[in-house]
């Protein structure tokens, strides 16, 4: 199998899974409990939460866990904004057009809770431009929610400067408003640095950096007004109910602090495949077009490509059958296949749009694999296009 579709999830890193088959086995106690196992649960995970908030620059008590990276950026942006709308501060929301699903229907959400929601869309290579973000802010603006880098075609936006701005602002005006950003993609190719980036929310799902699926993290700025979405129990400081995934989590820290030491061995050389692969698809199938911008302002492990005269999803499963794993854009949209939101916000035709596909390397991805990729998919290719052709009609005599 050549696995190309990192960005969907991950292998189990082996050093997440030491870490969790204690907690999987004999460690089974529930967090809450009094008694020496679940104290030991307990502690736990305080040690991870202690160590991934060393990872991301942050403080023990601003880092929550979630089921995953989609509760994460729900999590951040209906409880931010709900609770600024509580205290009667404002109820105006702004997205970029090209989100992750999971942050787009947030917004969706507040709308029919009640609020404004500006969607600020991108140029062609799927950049957002900060100071069109901090021009749709209004005086009852309260939440500005960004993308660090985008699961379909791998561009890097103006996290930081939209930051900045925003601190600008609140100098000038004393109007406060709060920055998420939906980091999941970036999380083991990217440094992440909380207080660099100068945001007050920050999502992450533990499969996408070699940790456990069903395991979330979300970092919230110490005295960020916020409204808990799911109510219970007092877990999590008071702020998601709930008993804890004890294994998930401690598979989490184990896993990211591994990502974020290998980010300087891992990014450039990953990024150098990326481009061999570019050039190998680029020369076996010249009507090929790349979406995205170039190589430096962009993940090091996403190559989205469309293939003009065929569907995504064909292609996608002709290369299934021959042991090629890609997506046709972001997993979660997969089962509901439509024309990429992103693409279509970046002005990419819808007949190239809806033959767009994504390869997304990993790090133990080899020159060897990347060739042969680029072998079979200019292979199926070459058939669907053949096969999509009108067929030749006799002359008429």
């Amino acid at each position: 199998m050549l696995y190309f579709d990192h960005a969907a999830t991950t292998p189990l890193s082996p050093a997440a899974r030491a870490a969790m088959t204690p907690y999987l086995e004999q460690e089974f106690g529930n967090p809450s409990g009094l008694y020496e196992l679940g104290r030991r649960a307990q502690r736990a995970i305080d040690d991870a939460r202690h160590r991934i908030a060393r990872a991301l620059g942050a403080e023990d008590r601003e880092i929550l866990f979630t089921s995953g990276g989609t509760e994460s950026i729900n999590t951040a942006m209906l409880g931010i904004s709900t609770a600024m709308r509580r205290a009667g501060i404002g109820r105006h929301v702004i997205v970029s057009a090209i989100e992750h699903h999971a942050g787009l229907h947030a917004a969706q959400t507040l709308e029919e809770l009640g609020f404004d929601v500006t969607y600020v869309g991108c140029d062609r290579e799927g950049f957002v431009d900060a100071a069109e973000v901090l021009e749709s802010v209004r005086p009852d603006t309260v939440l500005v929610s960004v993308m660090l880098a985008n699961n379909e075609v791998g561009t890097l936006q103006p996290v930081a400067a939209i930051a900045e701005g925003l601190r600008e602002l609140q100098q000038r005006t004393g109007h406060r408003v709060f920055l998420h950003s939906d980091a999941v993609q970036a999380a083991g190719w990217l440094r992440l640095d909380v207080r660099e980036l100068g945001i007050d929310a920050l999502s992450l799902s533990a499969h996408k950096f070699g940790g456990p699926k069903g395991t979330g993290i979300l970092f919230l700025r110490r005295a960020t007004p916020f409204r808990p979405l799911l109510v219970g129990g007092g877990q999590e400081m008071q702020k998601r109910a709930g008993t804890e995934n004890v294994a998930g989590i401690v598979g989490a820290a184990a896993a990211l602090e591994e990502a974020v030491q290998e980010i300087p061995q891992h990014s450039p050389r990953v990024r150098q495949l990326r481009e061999l692969l570019r050039a190998e698809l680029q020369r076996r199938i010249p009507s090929a077009s790349f979406n995205g911008g170039p190589g430096d302002r962009s993940l090091p492990n996403i190559l989205n490509v469309s293939f003009p005269g065929i569907e995504s999803e064909s292609l996608v499963m002709a290369l299934d059958a021959r042991g090629l794993c890609v997506s046709s854009g972001s997993a979660c949209s997969n089962s509901t296949w439509e024309p990429s939101h992103v693409l279509l916000a970046m002005g990419v035709p819808i007949r190239l749009a809806v033959g767009a596909i994504r390869f997304s390397l990993g790090p133990n991805t080899s020159p060897e694999e990347v060739v042969e990729a680029a072998r079979l998919t200019a292979e199926e290719v070459s058939r669907l296009q053949e096969r999509a052709k009108p067929a030749h009609l006799p002359a008429v005599r």
